[in-house]
């Protein structure tokens, strides 16, 4: 399985970071891009229809926001690796999104930096957390990027 690709969905609503993210991820030949999504009810469809192996997953989504689809993923495809990419960076909304079955979490501003890693680590079964929460209290992440 060393040479299958990493499946990946990608859920977020701007159509512009959408386009974005395909352009990032499509250099790397051990990705793939299977599918995009603008909102929550859309990305739990997807994900049950294509089971990929990780998404790319927005907060602030119409219809049922990031938090809400992510506990849907993880009770319903507990396989798929969930790594929140959003505006938010609220230290109570990171905590919310790692209980509710995310991997890993990366402000938008900070994706040029910290996307590859973040991928690599959700990857490879671990967890991520971008620099400017690693001092956060309440986040038990065990063996992280810190």
């Amino acid at each position: 399985m060393a040479s299958a690709r990493v499946r990946i969905l990608i859920v977020d609503d701007c159509e512009h970071w959408r386009q974005f993210l395909y352009l990032f991820l499509q250099h790397n030949p051990a990705w793939q891009i299977i599918c995009e999504a603008s909102d929550g009810l859309e990305a739990v469809k997807k994900t049950l229809e294509l089971r990929p192996d990780v998404i790319l997953l927005d907060i602030g989504l119409p219809e049922l926001n990031g938090i809400e689809a992510a506990r849907q993923i993880h009770k319903l495809a507990p396989a798929s690796r969930i790594l929140f990419l959003t505006e938010n960076s609220e230290p109570e909304i990171v905590r919310q999104a790692f209980r509710a079955g995310g991997h890993g979490y990366v402000v938008k501003s900070d994706a040029g930096r910290e996307l590859t890693m973040a991928l690599e680590a959700v990857i490879a079964n671990g967890q991520f957390v971008g620099r400017r929460f690693l001092r956060l209290e309440g986040l038990d992440l065990g063996d992280t990027n810190a």
